[in-house]
């Protein structure tokens, strides 16, 4: 309700009526900070949703490329077990360099001889027929004297079980200069034997085999990846328990998968 007051003809509220409209706008007031701070608070909300969500995008890509190669690290391995029940997988012939040693020089036969390891002799047979191009590099690369001193870096004592050797650098990032494929003579059944020798790789990539390859010292289960199996190029035909004894001492400071804690290096080698 309006009075009128002196000056005529000026309108003025009356108190009741003054409290009344400063509580409107206390209330209008609140109501649009209120509304500001829920729309920012939705803001903060859907940034952070958003970064959540590009989080977990990053991990399954980096899960999806890199899963199996953190489980099995370089090892693979692909051929028929000393048992014969596997089976050679068909593999694309693969584009090498020149230097890459030719699979004719594994005259399509089995290679006999034995490979020093810690001074003791380690005897095996290579299968030049079932795995050429791997038994051509391997063969070529001992007449060379390439492993002569080298270490065998990694050994495994869970799950996969295996002592690997053959990288020049030790770290397991070495080679002989030149990478090769294609994955040859893969067991179907994804279980190397006891006693397999095969080449190691890159996760998904059946061409990345250079001079790394391991032992296996107990039955292995290791799944194939996308690029297939693992080449299996031969087998311990005696003398396991140099590699036993190895693997009985486990990995250097602990854990399941390291350095040996038995310094672990190839002699001489010498096939036929």
């Amino acid at each position: 309700m309006w009075t009128q007051d002196l000056p005529t003809g000026v309108q003025v509220a009356s108190n009741k009526e003054i409290k009344a409209q400063a509580e409107a706008r206390k209330r209008a007031y609140e109501a649009k900070v209120k509304q500001r701070e829920e729309a920012a608070g939705k803001r903060q909300n859907d940034n952070r949703f958003a970064i959540v969500v590009s989080v977990v995008a990053i991990v399954i890509a980096l899960a999806a490329t890199y899963g199996h190669a953190a489980v099995t690290g370089q090892l693979n391995a692909a051929s028929p077990s000393p048992t014969g029940t596997s089976s050679a997988t068909p593999a694309p012939t693969a584009t090498n360099a020149a230097n890459v040693p030719s699979p004719a020089l594994a005259e399509n036969r089995t290679w006999s001889g034995y490979m020093q390891i810690n001074g003791q002799k380690l005897w095996l047979t290579l299968d030049g027929a079932k795995a050429p191009q791997a038994v051509a590099n391997f063969v070529t690369l001992a007449k060379k004297n390439f492993f002569s001193q080298v270490s065998c870096h990694r050994l495994t004592t869970a799950g996969i079980f295996v002592l690997q050797c053959g990288d020049p650098k030790g770290d397991g990032t070495g080679g002989p200069g030149y990478s090769w494929g294609p994955i040859e003579n893969a067991p179907t059944d994804n279980v190397y034997k006891a006693g397999v020798l095969a080449m190691a790789r890159q996760g998904g990539n059946g061409s990345s085999m250079g001079s790394q390859f391991f032992i296996v010292y107990k039955d292995s289960t290791i799944p194939a990846d996308a690029a297939g199996g693992y080449t299996v190029f031969g087998s311990v035909s005696n003398g396991m328990k140099i590699v036993d004894s190895i693997a009985a001492a486990g990995v250097a400071g602990g854990g399941t998968d390291g350095k040996p804690a038995v310094s672990t290096k190839i002699g001489a080698i010498s096939l036929k």
